[in-house]
């Protein structure tokens, strides 16, 4: 097989796998039938656990192992001021709509930014994979995919509550998962791709995401039910982005 056919395998299985868990996830989230405030609430929170997660426990340490502190420092701060940027513009342009649910469409559109920032560095990782072995790099794509799904629901949910059609919020999910295709690509045309250029991609969709939970997820969450249901939220979707993780590192032995 021609360097080139790898990369286009390499570039498609990302594609595939990463628009497929998202997808998936999008559909559920979508045929959820009006939800009470408390249900969104607690799929918000949800959401913001799985982000603080995904923080925590992927994006900021695998930075820091990667580069030194000033890399990562500067690209978290890159994505939390691009976020800024990005919310700022969204809600320029959403508060001119009429829809009464303004606040839960800018937060769909906002998880989805972050959400499609966050791929891109899975991407690289799967890329990277197949870089090693076709075994390993399969591996890391279905564990991926396995973990988007609840990716997905979290965009989907505030989309469609926000007043988007469901054709619509599906499409807009199955965008924010091709950047993990784009991601697959650069990380098999680099084969060696730049440790430095990888720790800057983790560690500004770790900073776009600290915006997106502590300015858009936490507080939303909160003015639509403030209870022990949305603690409960936060608390559940940590525990299950981290079972994700031990299934992907089971996969990978």
């Amino acid at each position: 097989m021609t360097v080139i056919e790898n990369i286009l395998k390499t570039t498609l299985v990302g594609l595939f796998f990463g628009t497929f868990g998202t997808t998936i996830g999008g559909i559920i989230g979508v045929k959820l039938k009006n939800p009470s405030n408390k249900v969104l609430g607690f799929i918000l929170s949800f959401a913001s656990g799985l982000m603080t997660a995904i923080i925590c426990f992927d994006l900021i340490p695998e930075a820091f192992e990667l580069s030194n502190l000033f890399v990562s420092m500067s690209g978290i701060i890159i994505g939390i001021i691009l976020m800024i940027i990005c919310d700022l513009f969204i809600s320029n342009k959403v508060n001119k709509s009429s829809n009464s649910n303004n606040s839960l469409l800018r937060t769909g559109i906002v998880v989805g930014i972050g959400l499609a920032l966050h791929n891109f560095p899975e991407g690289l990782a799967i890329g990277s994979g197949f870089g090693a072995s076709v075994t390993l790099g399969i591996s890391l794509a279905i564990a991926i995919c396995l973990h988007d799904v609840p990716e997905g629901i979290s965009m989907a949910v505030p989309m469609k509550n926000g007043g988007i059609k469901a054709s619509k919020v599906v499409y807009y999910v199955i965008l924010s998962g091709i950047t993990t295709g784009i991601g697959a690509f650069f990380g098999a045309v680099a084969g060696n791709i730049s440790k430095d250029i990888i720790a800057i991609c983790l560690s500004l969709a770790a900073g776009a995401m600290i915006y997106i939970v502590s300015g858009e997820l936490v507080p939303e969450s909160n003015k639509l039910y403030s209870g022990r249901t949305t603690a409960l939220g936060s608390i559940i979707g940590l525990i299950i982005r981290n079972y994700s993780n031990v299934i992907c590192i089971i996969i990978h032995k």
